[in-house]
């Protein structure tokens, strides 16, 4: 008969504890989501002009769960990575409404499109 020793016990707490931690990470790993949503914007400056660059990094990151916002205006893209445990899909698309910009099937909200330089607005 093999007597459990203080090795014995420090192997198997190490073991569980390598498959306990992995499989935290793998489910925190599977709530980051990367959506590419469809907009319209029409001057090459918004990213970076004071009125409507400053919303995207304000704005949007102050949306508990944001983690990265990439505008690309050549393809009228807005990338979003999030995590889906503190905000989801939909409720982006409405701030980026509220931005004044279209969000895929969300029009941007005339609240928003106000905001705008006269550049950006559509």
């Amino acid at each position: 008969m093999k007597t459990i020793t203080k090795s014995n016990i420090t192997k198997i707490s190490i073991v569980f504890l390598l498959f306990f931690s992995a499989s935290i990470f793998a489910q925190k790993k599977d709530n980051i989501k990367t959506a590419v949503i469809k907009t319209v914007i029409h001057c090459d400056h918004c990213k970076q002009c004071e009125t409507c660059g400053d919303k995207f990094n304000k704005d949007l990151y102050n949306e508990d769960g944001i983690k990265r916002v990439d505008v690309d205006a050549k393809a009228m893209t807005i990338s979003v990575v999030y995590d889906s445990r503190k905000t989801d899909l939909d409720k982006i698309k409405v701030l980026i409404s509220k931005l004044g910009y279209d969000a895929d099937d969300i029009k941007a909200s005339p609240e928003g499109i106000a905001k705008l330089d006269g550049c950006c607005k559509k």
